[in-house]
C-alpha cells in the first residue's frame, strides 16, 4: 500500500496542517518522515490461518474515509491541581518544547506500521500530559467528540520520578452529520519515569458507522508502574493495540480490558507486554461479550526476555457468547527466554451456563432478565480490577444499555 491509495495526501498537506498550528521545525520533519513511509510500511499485523485473515484491514477504502483538511472535533480537558500540565499540543509545544521534542516518538515509531505513520502525519488533535517530579494527580480526563469524516489523535504522557497521575480520555461521535462512514486514529505514549505510577483508561463507544485503530504503548523505568483500562462498545471494526515494556527493575503493568459486541461488530483486541527487567510483574485481564452475529478476535503476548530474572506474567481473557451467530476467536502466547519466570494464560468462550439461567428462572425471573443478571455478573471480575470509580460506573452504564 502507498500514498498512492489517498489523492488527498501530499507533503503540500501535512505542511499545511503543520503551518495552521505553527508546529516547530522538528515535528514537520516528523511529519514528513512518516508520510514517506508510508510508501513502504505494511498494515498491522493480524492473526490468520492458512485460507483465513481473522480482521480484514486491507478491506478499508482510505480513499473515501481519510479526509485530512476537515478535521473537527470537540475536545473538552480537565485536571484537578495546578501542578499537573494538560494542553492541547498546539498550546504546549510553545512552553514545552524541549520535554514534547525529547518523548514524541520515544515509545511509539512513528514508521511502526501503515497506521501509525499515517496518523502521525495527519494528526491534528491531542492531549500532553506532563506531570513534574513527586507531583501527585488523580482526576485527569479528556472528553472529545469526533465530528468529521475521519480525525487522527495523537497523546503523551509523561510522568516524571516519585509521580503519580490518573487519566481518563474517552470519544464519541458528535452532533455534526457526516455522510457515509468514519474512521478515527488514536496514538498514545506514556513515558513513566522512576517510581512513577501511571493509569491511563480509554472508553470508545463511537457510532457504528465508524473504523476505530488505536494503538497506546507505555515503557516503564525502575520501580514504576504502567496501567491500563481499555473499553471498547462502539463502532463497526475496532483494532486495538495496548503495550508496555518494563525496562525498569521491579516495574509493573496491568492491562484490564472490556468489550461488548452486537449486530455485526467486530473487535480485534491485542495486549502485549516485554519483560526486559529483573523483578517485573504483568497482569492481563479482558472479558467481552458477544450478540447478534458480532465477532471478536483477541490475541495476548507475555514476552520475557533472557535478562527479565524473577518475572511474574499472568494473561486471562473470556469471551461469552449469547448468540449462535457470534463468533470469537483467542490466541494466548507466551514467549519465555528465562527460566526463573512465574507466568500462565488462559482463553475461554463459552455461552450462558444452562444450569444458572434454569436456576435463576425457577426462582421466578423471567429469561431475560435472567440471562442479564448473568451477563452483569460476568463482567463484575474484570470491573473489580478497575480502581477508578468514575471510569467502572460508565463501563456497568454501557453494559446495562447494551443488555436493554
Amino acid at each position: 500500500m502507498s500514498t498512492q491509495a489517498i489523492e488527498s495526501l501530499s507533503e503540500d498537506t501535512v505542511r499545511r496542517i503543520a503551518d495552521e498550528r505553527d508546529e516547530p521545525e522538528w515535528l514537520v520533519e516528523t511529519r514528513l518522515n512518516a508520510l514517506s513511509a508510508l510508501e513502504t510500511a505494511e498494515l498491522p499485523d493480524v492473526i490468520q490461518t492458512p485460507g483465513r485473515r481473522w480482521t480484514d484491514l486491507e478491506a478499508l477504502d482510505f480513499e473515501s474515509l481519510v479526509d485530512p483538511l476537515n478535521q473537527a472535533d470537540e475536545t473538552e480537558r480537565t485536571a484537578g491541581d495546578d501542578e499537573v500540565v494538560v494542553l492541547p499540543f498546539t498550546e504546549a509545544l510553545a512552553e514545552y518544547g524541549d520535554v514534547i521534542e525529547a518523548n514524541f516518538g520515544s515509545v511509539l515509531d512513528p514508521e511502526h506500521n501503515y497506521l501509525t505513520a499515517l496518523s502521525v502525519a495527519l494528526f491534528t488533535t491531542g492531549t500532553f500530559v506532563y506531570v513534574p517530579e513527586g507531583v501527585d494527580v488523580e482526576d485527569v480526563t479528556v472528553r472529545a467528540e469526533m465530528n468529521s469524516r475521519s480525525l487522527f489523535s495523537q497523546t503523551l504522557v509523561v510522568a516524571e520520578e516519585s509521580s503519580s497521575v490518573t487519566i481518563l480520555e474517552s470519544i464519541e461521535t458528535g452532533d455534526a452529520e457526516v455522510a457515509d462512514d468514519r474512521y478515527f486514529s488514536n496514538l498514545v505514549e506514556v513515558v513513566a519515569g522512576e517510581n512513577a505510577n501511571v493509569q491511563f483508561g480509554s472508553l470508545q463507544n463511537l457510532d457504528d458507522d465508524a473504523y476505530t485503530y488505536s494503538l497506546k504503548r507505555g515503557v516503564t523505568d525502575t520501580y514504576a508502574t504502567v496501567d491500563w483500562i481499555e473499553s471498547n462498545f462502539g463502532s463497526k471494526l475496532t483494532r486495538s493495540d495496548i503495550e508496555t515494556e518494563l525496562n525498569g527493575d521491579g516495574s509493573e503493568s496491568q492491562i484490564v480490558g472490556t468489550f461488548f459486541g452486537t449486530d455485526d461488530q467486530h473487535f480485534d483486541i491485542n495486549a502485549r507486554v516485554w519483560h526486559q527487567a529483573e523483578q517485573t510483574t504483568a497482569d492481563l485481564v479482558t472479558r467481552g461479550v458477544l450478540d447478534d452475529v458480532a465477532r471478536s478476535v483477541y490475541e495476548g503476548v507475555q514476552d520475557v526476555g533472557e535478562d527479565a530474572w524473577n518475572t511474574s506474567s499472568y494473561q486471562r481473557e473470556n469471551t461469552l457468547m449469547l448468540s449462535d451467530d457470534a463468533e470469537a476467536d483467542a490466541s494466548p502466547k507466551l514467549i519465555i527466554h528465562n527460566h526463573d519466570t512465574e507466568a500462565s494464560h488462559s482463553a475461554t468462550v463459552g455461552q450462558v451456563d444452562a444450569e444458572d439461567l434454569f436456576y435463576l428462572e425457577s426462582r421466578s425471573i423471567d429469561s431475560r432478565t435472567a440471562r442479564n443478571m448473568l451477563v452483569e455478573g460476568f463482567f463484575v471480575p474484570v470491573l473489580e480490577e478497575i480502581a477508578v470509580d468514575e471510569f467502572r460506573d460508565d463501563v456497568e452504564e454501557l453494559v446495562l444499555e447494551r443488555l436493554q
